[in-house]
């Protein structure tokens, strides 16, 4: 059986097939442009290779509530032509397959639950922190939704006492994604992250604003596994400034080992390392496919 997946990316649309134990074994990627652009390239891909379902996990804000008129939409993204735009009914239009359709983040953190750093476990967190952030919650085995899906990237954060920049968020200025974001590195410090040195100030305080989110994110769900993803978590002198930080913030509060005692294997990088939001992808489609053949057993 083969499974389609696709990661859709603000700047990137990556296409793959996959089998039901979570080996890719075919994969393309290309720009993501204009939908009349982007989307016949999508189509064409997955044309004649007899997939049963495919997966979806896409850049947002979308809409992901069953019975909308507007589900399986993109909604207010600023990208052009995107805004609104019926990704998932193009693609049924094309193929009476059954769908998996979430955010890109939540893709990524139900593949880690899957195949990755949170294989076996009933709850974890991902974070993507790159050009934007983003955050995926997987919770009692269920992915979260609600009213819309998680935005925790636009959390609030207290400032770090040595940071006089003034955030680069267009709706909240000084937000996490403000704040600690790939381009809020490179304009605060004329930069880009990949290009400071390890010792660079600039790690202290990004590992500050991140370890506030996770912080919050383990006080407010508990989560089993915390996973920092993305672009600037490439830097690995970050990671361990951040599980200090953490550790520093909730000052004994909690008394689980994973915190007091195993830190470094509680807040970690992607066991599917920059692939997870694709490997993601499949297993939703994987998830689709299983349920349809429970419905029509029924």
């Amino acid at each position: 059986m083969r499974i389609g997946a696709i990661e859709a990316g603000g700047t990137k649309m990556v296409c793959g097939i996959g089998t039901p134990e979570g080996k890719i074994v075919d994969r393309i990627s290309f720009p993501t442009e204009h939908p009349d652009i982007t989307m016949p390239k999508v189509i064409a891909y997955f044309k004649d290779t007899k997939v049963e379902a495919i997966g979806i996990g896409t850049f947002g804000p979308i809409n992901l509530k069953a019975g909308d008129r507007r589900y399986g939409s993109i909604t207010t993204t600023p990208k052009p032509g995107w805004a609104h735009y019926p990704f998932l009914d193009q693609l049924r239009s094309q193929y009476d397959i059954p769908f998996g359709w979430d955010t890109d983040v939540n893709a990524a953190a139900y593949g880690e639950s899957v195949w990755g750093a949170a294989k076996g476990l009933q709850s974890c967190m991902y974070y993507t922190i790159g050009t934007g952030i983003g955050v995926g919650i997987y919770s009692g085995g269920e992915l979260v939704h609600g009213l819309v899906h998680p935005e925790g990237g636009h959390i609030p954060v207290r400032r770090h006492l040595a940071d006089p920049y003034p955030g680069r968020c267009p709706y909240h200025q000084d937000c996490l994604e403000g704040m600690a974001a790939g381009p809020a590195v490179e304009d605060r410090w004329g930069q880009k992250a990949g290009d400071l040195p390890m010792d660079h100030p600039a790690w202290a305080i990004e590992a500050y604003y991140i370890a506030q989110a996770v912080t919050i994110a383990i006080l407010m769900n508990s989560p089993e596994k915390v996973i920092l993803g993305g672009g600037v978590m490439q830097q690995r002198q970050l990671l361990p400034l951040i599980q200090d930080e953490v550790k520093r913030s909730l000052n004994g509060y909690l008394q689980a080992e994973e915190i007091t005692k195993r830190m470094e294997a509680y807040i970690v990088t992607p066991g599917l390392g920059q692939e997870a939001g694709l490997y993601g992808a499949l297993a939703l489609g994987l998830k689709a496919w299983e349920e349809s053949r429970r419905n029509a057993s029924i």
